[in-house]
């Protein structure tokens, strides 16, 4: 299985991966507390994905590309240690790699995560860091044990086109469980358990989501339609 992405085309997507549509859940409709599958596409072995934004047959590549996407990359192959903050807890230390946040928001319940790993993780602590954590998709947010074991959410390899229904505006494509991804000229990005892809065809850390469809209020029109 693997992702490559094609010089100011879309995504190609190799190996059956499954794809999925998923939605933020919120008691109060403010910070999201979860993520919910909605709906699996019916795909190919092969299939492409859009990330120029202009596709009409979202999330779907339909050659809308050709109109004059710029689709150069300009992440970084790999993480550089100067990249990372380090918040030190009694039981556990948080990684923040701030350029990866594609402003999913879960990191903002109370407090703040960065205060909550500050307290001492008893059971229903920790599980409650866990899953701010884990619901993190670009994975900017990255746990530590006191021995330097990370602590990462099993995920299956699987693509979620995410949607911010809380803010009325569609979000980026969640990859899961380490699938590699290829760059058009030919490297692989470093391969991660969370990574979020571009598909306003905006982003400025491309292929990765910056969080730039909340400023530009980019929807995927099929998923909005009639809402």
């Amino acid at each position: 299985m693997k992702i490559k992405v094609l010089k100011d085309g879309p995504y190609i997507v190799e190996g059956g991966v499954p794809l999925y549509r998923e939605e933020m859940v919120s008691y109060k409709m403010i910070i999201p507390q979860s993520w919910k599958k909605v709906e699996k596409f019916e795909t190919k072995e092969t299939y492409a994905l859009c990330r120029c934004g202009l596709s009409r047959n979202k999330p779907f590549c339909d050659g809308s590309h050709r109109e004059g996407f710029d689709g150069e990359e300009t992440a970084d192959i790999e993480i550089k240690d100067e990249e990372i903050k380090i918040f030190e807890g009694q039981d556990l230390d948080l990684l923040d790699i701030k350029h990866l946040c594609a402003s999913a928001r879960f990191c903002l319940k109370g407090k703040g995560i960065w205060d909550m790993i500050k307290e001492s993780s008893s059971k229903e602590k920790y599980e409650e860091i866990m899953q701010i954590v884990s619901n993190c998709p670009s994975g900017r947010l990255v746990l530590k044990d006191k021995n330097g074991n990370y602590i990462e959410p099993t995920l299956e390899k699987e693509i979620s086109i995410l949607e911010d229904n809380l803010k009325g505006v569609s979000s980026a494509i969640w990859v899961k469980g380490g699938i590699a991804i290829e760059s058009s000229k030919g490297y692989t990005y470093q391969i991660r358990n969370r990574v979020t892809l571009c598909r306003c065809g905006k982003s400025k850390n491309k292929p990765f989501c910056d969080g730039t469809h909340l400023k530009i209020n980019f929807k995927d029109e099929n998923y909005y339609k009639g809402k």
